[in-house]
């Protein structure tokens, strides 16, 4: 029984420890679901079909009810000439001090082209609302995979720089024992001590660096600043398979989230456009109404005896005197569509060309990358060969400070070589519109 619970105990933690190393798909991942952008580009999707209902109730029946009490502080009269009932005119009130009336009126439009070629947007409205959800996902993918990447550079760059400071530190000590014994001059330690110094403060700034790094993650994938996030990019392969990974050469611009909704855009320019032209079509409501009417000299008067009335009937609206109001509408909004499409053509093109130049980048990143790498490996090993030779008398400090810089400079090269290299890779599949078959293919 107690082998039973240790086991337990130990799968357990070995379960936890797995969960608290973060690879960059399980930042992806977890970003996709809890960061703050999400709740945002979701309410735009309630408000496009919020839109769509909104477009369909104008052509739903519509009803209305109306009611009125009149106090008619002056009661009109009206006259009934001379000849017809007697010699002289006759002054008659057809009302009273009191009038109410009251009507319910039911209208249904039977045929209005301007609603129903508004109502063709209502799928576009829906469609880009979806494409605004898919960019808003294809961003926290690139913002979390660069700050990843920082992370990593980051987090070489720091075991390259504790690596010197070791080195350093191992030659000062040889220098302060020589020094005390009279064997080397104070000067020579001091040289050592510089670099020593200045490998320190690289130090601080990289570990500062590395911490913006770290919060900038946290907060692109919505993850708690304060909380402890270990992303141990030492122990995943995930970023040697992601420099491996290949994505398709051939460029397809309908790919791109960006060119979609522009595509949408112009649809809903078309149909504005066709919405404004169709106004000038004549359009047909039905129309049912009942009401009643009262009168009397007080207020109770009105309504104890009411007269009711009924009616249903046909409304033909045709415009007539609009035309050159609808005629400039017309005309902006024809410019519109026309300068959305050209700007389509235009972005069609940008794009092609930012998805070449992406490719050229990652090409020249990756040279430079192995360029440097050599010659680390180089300078690391000119440095022994100068250590050994310094350790013999062969050679003098100058010349192996000189080495030491080298291999710093070197380093340095590599670093910024390799970040472009991350930075170049995950550009070129934001130009290709394929970041989340990148994610995918972590």
């Amino acid at each position: 029984m107690r082998n039973v619970f240790a086991a337990l105990i130990a799968f357990f933690a070995v379960h936890a420890s797995a969960q608290d190393k973060w690879t960059l798909k399980t930042c992806i991942e977890y970003g996709l679901k809890y960061n703050r952008n999400n709740t945002i580009y979701a309410n735009h999707k309630r408000a496009a079909d919020a839109r769509a209902k909104e477009a369909l109730a104008d052509y739903l029946p519509k009803i209305k009810l109306t009611t009125t009490l009149d106090d008619n502080l002056k009661v009109q009269e009206s006259v009934i000439p001379a000849g017809i009932f007697s010699d002289q005119e006759i002054r008659v009130a057809f009302t009273q001090k009191f009038q109410s009336n009251g009507t319910a009126q039911l209208d249904q439009v039977l045929y209005d082209q301007s609603l129903l070629t508004g109502l063709k947007a209502t799928k576009y409205y829906k469609q880009q609302a979806d494409l605004d959800i898919r960019q808003s996902q294809e961003a926290i993918i690139y913002n979390i995979s660069t700050a990843y990447f920082q992370i990593s550079v980051y987090r070489e760059q720091l075991a390259l720089l504790q690596s010197n400071k070791e080195t350093l530190s191992r030659q000062m000590e040889i220098y302060q024992l020589q020094v005390s014994k009279g064997v080397t001059l104070q000067k020579d330690l001091d040289k050592v001590t510089v670099n020593y110094n200045n490998t320190i403060s690289q130090i601080r700034v990289a570990e500062t660096n590395l911490q913006l790094a770290e919060n900038e993650l946290k907060y692109e994938m919505g993850y708690p600043v304060d909380d402890f996030l270990a992303v141990d990019t030492a122990s995943t392969d995930a970023i040697p398979r992601i420099l491996e990974w290949e994505s398709a050469t051939d460029f397809n611009v309908s790919s791109k989230t960006e060119f979609q909704l522009s595509e949408v855009k112009v649809k809903l320019l078309e149909i504005e456009e066709s919405r404004i032209r169709a106004g000038a079509l004549p359009k047909l409501t039905a129309y049912a109404r009942y009401g009643a009417v009262g009168f009397g000299d007080s207020v109770n008067e009105v309504y104890s005896d009411l007269s009711t009335f009924s009616a249903i009937g046909l409304k033909l609206n045709i415009p007539i005197f609009d035309f050159y109001r609808r005629s400039a509408q017309y005309s902006q909004a024809e410019i519109d569509r026309a300068n959305a499409q050209e700007q389509l053509k235009l972005d069609k093109e940008r794009y092609k060309v930012d998805f070449q130049n992406a490719n050229a980048q990652v090409v020249k990143a990756m040279a430079n990358v192995e360029n440097d790498k050599r010659n680390v490996a180089l300078a690391e090993s000119v440095l022994r060969i100068t250590d050994l030779q310094f350790q013999k008398g062969v050679t003098d400090l100058t010349d192996w400070l000189t080495t030491q810089n080298s291999l710093k400079e070197a380093q340095n090269s590599y670093l910024n070589s390799l970040f472009n290299l991350y930075l170049a890779r995950i550009d070129r599949e934001k130009a290709a519109g394929t970041l989340k078959s990148f994610y995918n293919a972590l």
